[in-house]
C-alpha cells in the first residue's frame, strides 16, 4: 500500500510538472520558451492567451450580449487593435476577473476597455453569485491557486493536445482576436424563419435587474478595478441592444429598476476620466425591426455595426 501510494504520488507530480511546463492554456507561466497560441477551443479557457497577447491595446468584455461586436470593425474605425474576450453565459465576477487579467498584462497601457453591462450588473448581491463554471484558478493572481488548478482531470485530456499543438507546424491556432460570431449559429438553427421563435419576439419579455433601490456592487467593483488601470485608459460602458418588448414598460418597477442601474454606471461614467456610457436599452426604431434579432437580446450584425459606430464615436471624442 505504501508503495501504491509513493507511486501515485510521483505519477501526479509528474503530470502535475509536465502540465506546468507545457502551459495547457498558454498563460505564459512556463518557464519554458514555446510558442505562442493555443488550439482552438472555448472563449473561457482560450482568453488567458488572448489577454495576455501584446499585440493587442484595447478589449471588449461581457457575455453573448455583446459577443457580436467586433474586434477588427473597432480597429478599423479606431485604429485601435483591439481583442474580444468575450465569455457566453458569464455574469460580472467572470468578466471582472477577465479585465484584471487583461490589465495586468499590458506591457503598454491599455487604451480602451469597453464592458457589456446588461442586467446582470443590476444585481444587489454583494457576492456577485455566478451559475455556470469557470476558471478562475486560470486567471487567479496566486501560483498556488494556479498550479491547484491544474490538478484536474480535463488538464489530463489537454496535455497531450498542447503537445501535439506545440509540435505540429501545421497545428491550427485559435483566432487571435477571440471573434466569435453566433449569426451562423442561429441561422442553422432557424432563428430567422422559424414561426414559433419569431412569434416569441411579439411576447413582452421586460427586464430592468429587479433592482431599483441599490446598491449596485457591480458598479463599485468595477470602478475600484479600473483605478488599477492607467490614467489614459478609456473606459466604454454599452448597455446592450434588446428588442422593442424586452424593454421595460414605462411606470412598470422593471422601469424604475432599469433606471436605477443605469443612472449607478451613468454615474461611473461620470466619476472616471476619459470614460463614457452608450445605451442602446432605449426605445428607437431599430428595436422595433424583428429582422434585427435573433430572440429579445441576441442581434444582428446590422445592428452590431451600428454599435461599433457609437462606440468608436465615443472612443474618438475621449481623445
Amino acid at each position: 500500500m505504501r508503495a501504491f501510494l509513493a507511486a501515485a504520488a510521483l505519477f501526479s507530480a509528474a503530470l502535475l510538472a509536465i502540465a506546468f511546463l507545457v502551459d495547457p492554456y498558454d498563460t505564459g507561466r512556463s518557464p519554458l520558451a514555446i510558442k505562442d497560441g493555443l488550439r482552438p477551443q472555448g472563449p473561457r479557457t482560450a482568453a488567458a492567451s488572448r489577454g495576455r497577447d501584446p499585440a493587442f491595446r484595447a478589449a471588449i468584455f461581457g457575455n453573448s450580449h455583446i459577443q457580436l461586436i467586433s474586434p477588427e470593425e473597432l480597429r478599423t474605425r479606431t485604429a485601435i487593435p483591439f481583442v474580444s474576450l468575450i465569455a457566453p453565459a458569464t455574469k460580472p465576477r467572470e468578466i471582472l476577473t477577465l479585465i484584471d487579467w487583461f490589465l495586468r498584462h499590458r506591457r503598454e497601457p491599455a487604451q480602451a476597455i469597453v464592458v457589456g453591462i446588461d442586467e446582470y450588473w443590476c444585481t444587489p448581491d454583494p457576492t456577485l453569485p455566478n451559475d455556470k463554471p469557470f476558471p478562475f484558478w486560470l486567471f487567479s493572481r496566486s501560483p498556488a491557486d494556479y498550479v491547484a488548478g491544474l490538478f484536474r482531470f480535463d488538464i489530463l485530456e489537454e496535455i497531450p493536445r498542447r503537445i501535439s499543438f506545440l509540435m505540429s507546424r501545421k497545428a491550427e491556432r485559435a483566432p487571435p482576436d477571440g471573434y466569435w460570431n453566433y449569426e451562423p449559429d442561429y441561422l442553422r438553427l432557424g432563428h430567422d424563419v422559424d414561426p414559433v421563435m419569431r412569434a416569441r419576439l411579439n411576447q413582452l419579455n421586460p427586464s430592468g435587474g429587479g433592482n431599483s433601490t441599490g446598491p449596485f456592487p457591480a458598479a463599485t467593483a468595477l470602478e475600484a478595478l479600473m483605478k488599477t488601470a492607467p490614467a489614459e485608459t478609456a473606459l466604454i460602458l454599452v448597455r446592450p441592444p434588446v428588442y422593442a418588448t424586452a424593454l421595460p414598460v414605462p411606470g412598470s418597477p422593471d422601469a424604475a429598476a432599469n433606471a436605477a442601474c443605469r443612472k449607478a454606471f451613468a454615474e461611473l461614467a461620470d466619476r472616471r476620466p476619459r470614460s463614457a456610457l452608450i445605451d442602446w436599452r432605449v426605445d428607437r426604431p431599430e428595436l422595433h425591426d424583428p429582422n434585427q434579432f435573433f430572440d429579445h437580446s441576441h442581434y444582428r450584425r446590422s445592428i452590431a455595426d451600428l454599435v461599433e459606430a457609437d462606440i468608436a464615436a465615443a472612443l474618438a471624442k475621449l481623445r
